[in-house]
């Protein structure tokens, strides 16, 4: 008899992306946050529609995770895709003053067109974007030096929208995870689970941890080197 599929889609975040869809039209610029761990399977099908015309800060958390190793083939490959990662430990604060920076780049360019056109400079606005548990709400209060927004090592501690500032030049949005209402990957369901950034109430622990044991097994057959690379066209990113 066959499982059912891994599944996780709760009302609270449901209801976030109906209110997120309001709160865009205010946005400057989306941070998009993904598990340093997984991140081909921690990006949001819907991100480049809510992106839009919109500035875009590529985030991989948890780089305390993954060894170095992984880190610098990572970053070679989303160079060639044409985008910039910015790795960062939100935990420990690493990496968190070049996301500062870079949404402050973005904020000069919005108020030079305002400028343009006649119009006073204003606070870049911001959005920090991702899966449950990447590490958002930990980045927004690294970003404001102090604790302002619930954070935990679990997914769905954010329940609703929050606007939060920075200092006079930025504006954070702090937004609930966000996750596809259907997981149609299940490889990449099952990695959200080994990672825990999907709720427990989503899949089967036993056939999670025997996935997990099985995937160890696999991964033991390639030298350590080349398991830490990046896929490459259809492979899978594990």
């Amino acid at each position: 008899m066959s499982t059912p599929p891994i599944q996780w889609y709760p009302g609270h975040i449901a209801k976030a992306e109906k209110a997120l869809q309001a709160q865009l039209k205010w946005v400057d610029v989306v941070i998009e946050v993904r598990d340093a761990r997984i991140p081909l399977a921690t990006h949001h099908p819907q991100m480049p529609q809510w992106i839009g015309n919109r500035g875009r800060v590529l985030v991989l958390n948890r780089v305390d995770m993954i060894p170095l190793t992984m880190q610098q083939a990572w970053a070679a490959w989303f160079r060639a895709q044409g985008d910039l990662a910015y790795f960062t430990d939100a935990q420990h604060g690493k990496g968190v003053s070049s996301i500062t920076q870079a949404a402050q780049q973005v904020g000069n360019q919005v108020n030079q067109r305002r400028r343009d056109r006649g119009m006073l400079p204003r606070p870049v606005r911001a959005v920090v974007l991702g899966f449950p548990n990447v590490g958002k709400s930990a980045l927004i209060n690294r970003l404001l030096g102090k604790r302002v927004v619930e954070s935990a090592r679990r997914p769905g501690v954010t329940r609703q929208l929050r606007w939060v500032r920075i200092s006079d030049q930025i504006e954070l949005l702090d937004a609930p995870g966000v996750l596809p209402s259907r997981l149609a990957d299940q490889e990449a369901a099952f990695k959200l689970a080994i990672c825990d950034d999907i709720g427990e109430a989503a899949y089967d622990h036993q056939r999670v941890a025997s996935t997990l044991i099985d995937l160890l097994g696999t991964l033991r057959l390639y030298p350590p080197a080349l398991g830490a690379l990046p896929p490459r066209g259809g492979e899978s990113e594990w």
